[in-house]
């Protein structure tokens, strides 16, 4: 029997379908988006093409300097993982390529270059940011080589091409996923395929020639972040954060999130001060740690059974998995709500625009257009935290700060964000600029998700019809404080009183 599994077919596609050229040196495979060692699909692939052609690994992990966004938030986040694998992979005998790009450009070429001695490239599927662009080149240029690539999905539980379609609300796709994803949990990824003794190599593998053009990140400069980043053409106003990225420590975070605050997630997970989320989103975003990885952590430490889900697939969002009522809470939010944003940006290419938004909340939207706003203000201002709400303020301070926003004020913060625009597409296009600069889980099909339903997207129409709002779901600052636990939030996130909160800055914004 293969040391390898094989990888499911559905996750797996041919996008340059010439035959693997077994004449070539090595397997490379292209590491962009499932940025991790184990529970990765992707990598799995690989190694059984190493194991299929008798031929060594070569992982190529690069770091563009110029994506939207760029900054010494991301970056650094990224490279703390790439360190961390380039001591599990030398350690382990595997050639290991940790390219982080100079200057803008730097990188161009570096891809054929590599591929020009492999048997087969492999690399990783991801619907949204610029990485389809980038595979879609790839593509291009590797045909012309006659080069084999295939593209693999790591993304879900539930694989990218079994879905048939965009959802439009939630608990449509859940009936979906409930109905087929029993199917594919055979289909899970190793835990430890380097383990498994395929795939090790020499770095002369690489030619030389390559080498001396392209200058791979050494590890003392992995180990020195802060001289790295710093000569890098990024943005370096937007500083990291105290949280580190990568495997280790994104695995240590589901670990103490499963032990210490997933008893209390289905009752407790809205308030910000009692700070029970799960907080892994940076790293499902980065693929530091796999949903699958995840999930099997949710079962042992629960003592329970996946097979025992409900055979029937009611779309309710309580019961279907016959888990805890906290993890039955939990995985629909890892599940519906994740795969939901993931299938959208794997069938549409729409999802960061205002086209789409669903029709009748974007006629309700512009029916308000004309209504008096409590205040107008500039995306700059926006972006300072300079509006006379207080708790939107908070938000976009920790944002600013950590590189997050606790689930629950995400969505208020969102929300609040329509009074300030004549037009709601500026509105919009606002939250879009502000999530994708700041947030660490940005340029996500989950965050995506979650600022399309700030205006309608997976909601229905709401009554009664208010001002500004139509009939898009409403959502107050002032409400929030009266129902939530978040004294100690806005004590640490606030530049003012807190009694502030409940008095007249918020009243505009209130029932």
């Amino acid at each position: 029997m293969p040391a390898i599994a094989p990888v499911p077919a559905i996750r797996i596609d041919a996008a340059v379908p010439t035959p693997a050229r077994r004449g070539g040196r090595y397997v490379l495979y292209w590491m962009t988006a499932a940025r991790r060692l184990g529970h990765n699909h992707a990598l799995q692939r690989a190694l059984a093409w190493c194991e299929e052609l008798g031929k060594p690994l070569v992982v190529f992990e690069p770091l563009r300097v110029d994506y939207p966004y760029a900054s010494d938030r991301f970056h650094r986040f990224v490279i703390e993982g790439m360190a961390e694998h380039a001591s599990t992979m030398r350690e382990a005998g595997f050639v290991y390529l940790p390219f982080v790009e100079r200057e803008q450009g730097g990188g161009k070429g570096l891809l054929e270059a590599l591929a020009r001695d492999a048997c087969v490239v492999v690399g990783d599927d991801f619907p949204a940011f610029f990485l389809p662009h980038m595979r879609a080149r790839a593509a291009s240029m590797l045909s012309e080589l006659g080069v084999r690539f295939e593209v693999v999905d790591s993304c879900g539980l539930l694989p990218l091409r079994a879905s048939p379609s965009a959802f439009n609300f939630a608990h449509q796709f859940r009936r979906f996923v409930q109905k087929t994803l029993p199917a594919h949990f055979d289909g899970a990824p190793m835990p430890t395929p380097l383990t498994k003794g395929v795939g090790r190599g020499e770095a002369d593998l690489v030619a030389s020639v390559v080498r001396e053009r392209y200058r791979f990140a050494t590890d003392d400069e992995l180990g020195a972040l802060d001289a790295l980043i710093a000569a890098l053409p990024i943005d370096h106003t937007i500083g990291g954060i105290d949280e580190h990225g990568g495997e280790r420590e994104g695995r240590a975070r589901m670990k103490r999130f499963v032990a210490k605050k997933l008893a209390r997630y289905h009752e407790d997970r809205s308030h910000p001060d009692d700070d029970v989320a799960s907080g892994l989103s940076s790293w499902l975003h980065f693929g530091h740690v796999s949903s699958h990885e995840i999930l099997a952590e949710v079962a042992r430490a629960t003592d329970w059974d996946p097979s025992k889900i409900a055979k029937k697939p009611h779309g309710s969002r309580e019961g279907w998995w016959n888990a805890s009522d906290a993890a039955d809470g939990f995985l629909d939010e890892l599940v519906t709500w994740r795969e939901l944003g993931f299938a959208r940006c794997h069938h549409t290419d729409d999802f960061t625009t205002w086209e789409g938004i669903p029709a009748w909340a974007r006629q309700t939207l512009a029916e308000h257009r004309h209504d008096r706003r409590p205040a107008l203000y500039t995306v700059d201002q926006l972006d300072r935290g300079e509006t006379d709400n207080e708790v939107w303020n908070a938000a976009q301070r920790e944002l600013r700060e950590t590189g997050r926003i606790q689930n629950y004020l995400r969505m208020v913060w969102g929300k609040t964000t329509l009074n300030w625009f004549d037009d709601p597409r500026d509105a919009f296009e606002a939250l879009i600029h502000l999530n994708d600069k700041y947030a660490i889980d940005g340029r996500d099909p989950n965050t995506y998700t979650n600022i399309g339903w700030v205006f309608g997207a997976y909601d229905r129409a709401w009554g009664p019809e208010r001002k500004i709002f139509g009939k898009v779901r409403y959502m107050t600052s002032g409400n929030t404080v009266k129902k939530l636990r978040m004294k100690d939030w806005l004590s640490k996130w606030s530049d003012g009183p807190t009694r502030s909160t409940r008095g007249t800055t918020l009243s505009m914004y209130d029932d």
